[in-house]
This record gives structure tokens, sequence and C-alpha cells, in this order.
């Protein structure tokens, strides 16, 4: 109850300034009640669709429910700023007209607010707005591809141009649109990739949620075959279950979901890829994280039949582990393959010039290439989405990597 009650308080301190902006511009009655009645409709969507997490579940109700709630509150708090900036000026004068009028009931203290400061509000207001609602709507199937060119000098040289396609956090779950996703699938597989790698996360928490894409995703082709890991959402550890046998079984039944689609699911394990007589090794751990997430993978496990100078590619989801164990192994791993952040489905991003996110403040490295020691990371921004039910600025990506055989990276 006090929880609510400071929701609806915050609320109240937020449509004070917003209405105030709104009716400076306009008197119009009819469009007074339509603010209300959207707000009102909104968060009041919002706490029904509460009673939806009763079991710990998140479907697409309650999603929609949080990002029309995002919608609506994010602009409003742009609004509030500059309306309380405008009042850093218009109380110190209210006071001053005070102490100098004399209190009379017939005076107005107070300035009137500004018409062109409401106005500038509004229209600043108007970007998140609208940007929330495409993200919603449009953003979250805007999917990218992103081409890198990664130089090793101990490549084998049959594996010079070699492709890779790498995707990450499906959360089938989530999806409400099969047409798009299969748009994905043969944009995937226009790209003709040698391998297919997916990093984890192929549902939100159950494995049913797989079901209904069974036969989208296995129209995926790659000439030398599909590989995964599993992320932390797959191991169903987000919900509560009728028993733990029910929990394990789920797991297993996403494993054979994996199969049917044609990944070969790594765990804690490795495979070589072998071209000409020459051989690279590809790595996948189980989900390791900081942070308080699942940590079972095991790298020493996982390497255990390679040769420490084997050409390396490692699949892991969270990039947390390749900054806390992988960066310092003495193996080397040449190159590593993590999801996880979703760029947080929220940034701004000028391909090769600006990227930026709140997630940084979260992980060091949560999108796109990075190097340390002469390793390589590549953070995949996501297939999917989960929780808010849309992306604005960051966009789902399907990465494609070519290694070559040289001594500088383009």
């Amino acid at each position: 109850m006090v929880r609510w009650i400071i929701f609806i308080l915050i609320f109240v301190v937020i449509d004070i300034y917003a209405f105030q902006a709104f009716r400076t511009i306009s008197k119009n009655i009819w469009l007074s009640i339509l603010y209300w009645a959207i707000t009102f409709a909104v968060i009041g969507n919002f706490i029904f669709r509460l009673y939806g997490l009763s079991r710990g579940d998140f479907g697409n109700a309650q999603a929609f429910a949080f990002g029309y709630l995002l919608a609506l509150i994010v602009p409003k708090l742009l609004i509030l700023g500059i309306m309380f900036a405008e009042d850093i000026f218009r109380v110190p004068q209210a006071i001053f007209r005070y102490f100098t009028e004399g209190p009379n009931s017939d005076v107005k203290y107070m300035p009137s607010r500004r018409a062109f400061i409401s106005k500038i509000a509004l229209g600043i207001a108007a970007i998140p707005f609208g940007a929330i609602l495409y993200g919603i709507y449009k953003g979250k199937y805007n999917f990218k591809v992103l081409n890198y060119t990664l130089t090793f000098e101990d490549l084998p040289e049959a594996f010079d141009g070699y492709k890779l396609t790498q995707i990450s956090d499906v959360h089938s779950g989530s999806f409400d649109d099969v047409e798009k996703v299969k748009y994905a699938i043969d944009l995937i597989n226009q790209q003709q990739s040698d391998v297919i790698l997916f990093t984890g996360d192929m549902v939100n928490n159950e494995a049913k949620e797989m079901k209904p894409y069974i036969e989208v995703f296995n129209k995926l082709k790659a000439k030398d075959g599909l590989f995964s890991v599993l992320g932390n959402h797959d191991y169903g550890d987000y919900i509560r279950w009728e028993s733990d046998e029910a929990k394990a079984q789920n797991l297993q039944d996403l494993k054979q979901i994996q199969k049917e689609i044609g990944f070969d699911l790594l765990l804690n394990e490795s495979r070589y890829l072998e071209k000409n007589g020459q051989k690279i090794a590809l790595i996948g751990v189980e989900n390791w994280g900081a942070g308080g997430f699942k940590k079972v993978g095991d790298l020493k496990k996982a390497v255990s039949n390679i040769n420490k100078d084997d050409f390396k590619i490692l699949m892991s989801h969270d990039p947390s582990h390749w900054e806390k164990q992988v960066i310092d192994d003495d193996y080397h791993y040449h190159l590593t393959l993590s999801g996880h952040t979703h760029g947080m489905q929220f940034g701004i991003e000028i391909p090769g010039w600006f990227k930026w996110s709140p997630v940084k403040w979260r992980y060091k490295y949560w999108a796109g290439i990075y190097e340390q020691l002469g390793q390589y990371i590549n953070v995949n921004r996501g297939f999917g989405y989960l929780g808010f039910p849309g992306r604005v600025g960051i966009w789902p990506e399907i990465t494609v990597i070519e290694l070559k055989k040289g001594s500088k990276t383009v």
C-alpha cells in the first residue's frame, strides 16, 4: 500500500507540471478531458496488468503496459524539468512582489507561465514520446546487419576470408509478429556465412515459448553448421516452478528444441571447424555472469580437448565473463562472442562514430567490438527484446564477422 501511495504521489507531482504546460497552450476543455483520459487509462492499465505478475510471469500484456507507461512518463518528466526550471525564476519574483507590495488578495504575485516556455517543453517532450512509440511498433523489428573484418597474424591460411554470423538473445516469448521474425531469418541466410553462432537466451523463461518458432528457425542454413550456448534466461531461474523436476524438464525440453532447429549446443565443450586440412577451435561455455548471475560456465572444462596454440573462438553469453576470466587466461582466446546486454534496447548510436546507452554504467563492454591484449570480443545487441516491448536507437542485430589473415584489423 505504501508503494502504491508513493507511486501515485509521484504521478500527481509530474502531472501537475505537465498539465500546466498543456493548459498554457490550450484552454479547450475537450483536449483537457482527452489528456486526463489517456493518463488514467495508461496508469490504470499498468496497475491492472501488474496483477499478472503474481506467478512471476512477464508476458506481452505486462510488457506493453510498461511500454505505454514509459511513453507517458518520460515525456512528462522532461516537461517537469523545464517547467520547474521556469519556476526557479517565477518563485523569487512572487516572493519579491509579496514583500514589496504587501499582502493583498487582489494582487497576483506569481507571474504567469510564458507560452513559449510551455511550447518548448511540449516540443522537446514530443521527441521521446514519438521515439518510444516507434520503438514499440517498429524499432523492435528494425533488424540491422553489422559487418566487421578482424585480422589475425596466426589465423590458419585456409580460414582467410572465413565468415561467421552471430545472433544472440532471441527471447522468443516476447515476439508478437512471426512474419517479421521470418524476415530476420531470411536476412541471416542472405549473409551466406560459413557458420552461424547463437550466444544464448533463446527464451524468456520457458521452453514452450520457442515452439511456435521452431519451423521458422530451422530454416537457418550454414555449410559448416549451427552452434549455440545457453544464456541466463534459458535456465528458467526467473519464474516459480511447481517442482525442481519441472524446472529440470524445462531445460531438457529447451535443449531438445535447439537440436530440432539444428543447433549443436555446446555445454562447456568444444568443436573443431576444419577446412583444407586446417582447423580452428570453437568453444562454448554455459552462462557465467558477474553481479549475481548464474555461474556454471567452466572454461577449463570447455578447452580440455583442444590445444593451447589453436586459433580459438569462444562463445560466452555474458561479456562480464570475458572481462573477469577470459582476457587474462593463458590460453589466449582470439575472438569471444557474447550478448546479454541488449544495449539496454535504448540509446543513441551513429555507426562508426558515436554510441551511448545507460547500460554502459553497468557493463564496460556492452555493444560492438572491443580489443584487449590482442584479443577481441563482439557484444551483440540482441535479436529480440525483453521487458520493454521495443527498441529505441539500439536496433536488433545480426553480426557478420569476416576473419582475415594479416597484421592489421580494418
